[in-house]
């Protein structure tokens, strides 16, 4: 009696081990097994928020960023923590732009190569062939 009563635990245990995809996959075989274990698998994965999880990554950041500039009661440290933020930010921004910079060269040389090989032979095709 006691092992029917675990083995779901023991399933939900197993597959939280191996994140959303397994539930995800769990829920899709059911479907297409049985269509009520589908609906309850999916039922359940929504009631648990087991399908929201770790979704919401932008809310997250903005929620960690709100924090970032929460006051600690130490105006010395708070100045402190500004002004470092704010030259992570701007270092950011400059590492951001040093990279785009980086991919419109690289694209440029990629072009310029491709030009220069189709003028190449378009000139090998123009020239006349000696017999």
């Amino acid at each position: 009696m006691s092992t029917v009563a675990t083995w779901p635990s023991q399933a939900e245990t197993w597959l939280d081990e191996r994140g959303k995809p397994a539930w995800i996959i769990a829920m899709v075989l059911g479907f297409i097994f049985f269509w009520p274990v589908g609906l309850a698998l999916l039922f359940y994965m929504i009631w648990s928020k087991r399908m929201f999880k770790g979704s919401c990554r932008h809310s997250r950041r903005r929620m960690e960023r709100h924090h970032a500039y929460q006051s600690s009661g130490n105006t010395a440290f708070d100045a402190y923590k500004a002004d470092t933020l704010r030259r992570l930010e701007e270092e950011q921004v400059n590492f951001e732009a040093f990279l785009e910079r980086l991919r419109d060269a690289k694209d440029k040389s990629e072009f310029d190569d491709f030009m220069s090989e189709r003028a190449r032979k378009a000139k090998e095709a123009d020239e006349p062939v000696d017999s």
